[in-house]
């Protein structure tokens, strides 16, 4: 039988998952922190009931979903202050949602396995030696699959760019 977890083993275990849990619901790092800290709070209190005999985990879960609803009833929940307002002007939002869907597509075309090199890397933030180990190959190929799906990517994106930036 394995040795229960103190609170501040679990925390520090749980904590980086509970933030994109709470990001997932809010779409805000700050706020998602400080629902992640909220729901740890309060099963700090309750750690001794909880941890040894319960699920910790759906219990910090439960609780930071209730903050959150319980959040979104308070007037004015999503109102932040801030020190200058501005005229609103700005680059248009949209521009880079059609930039990352290129991006993706570029992504699309390449082989299977430069395409997971790129993934695994990028988005999943994993290092060589694991990509290496997920793929069952070794870590200079892993090196040499994403310097090729780079290099492709850089060509597809240079070749597509308009020879007067700004003029289509």
């Amino acid at each position: 039988m394995a040795a229960a977890l103190t609170f501040d083993e679990f925390a520090v275990a749980k904590q980086a998952g509970l933030i994109r849990f709470g990001y997932l619901l809010l779409r805000d790092h700050q706020l998602a922190q400080d629902l992640a800290q909220e729901g740890l709070a309060r099963l700090h209190s309750n750690w001794p009931r909880i941890g040894v005999d319960g699920n910790p985990d759906a219990y910090v879960r439960k609780v930071m979903v209730n903050q959150l609803l319980s959040w979104r009833r308070r007037r004015g929940w999503s109102e932040r202050p801030v020190a200058d307002v501005g005229d609103g002007a700005g680059p248009d939002p949209t521009v880079r949602i059609g930039e990352r869907a290129e991006m993706w597509a570029m992504i699309g075309e390449l082989p299977m396995r430069q395409r997971a090199v790129i993934v695994l890397r990028f988005y999943e933030d994993l290092d060589d030696a694991a990509i290496a180990a997920l793929l069952g190959c070794s870590s200079s190929t892993v090196a040499t699959h994403a310097n090729r799906a780079l290099a492709r990517l850089r060509s597809v994106a240079t070749a597509a760019e308009p020879a007067f930036p700004g003029k289509s």
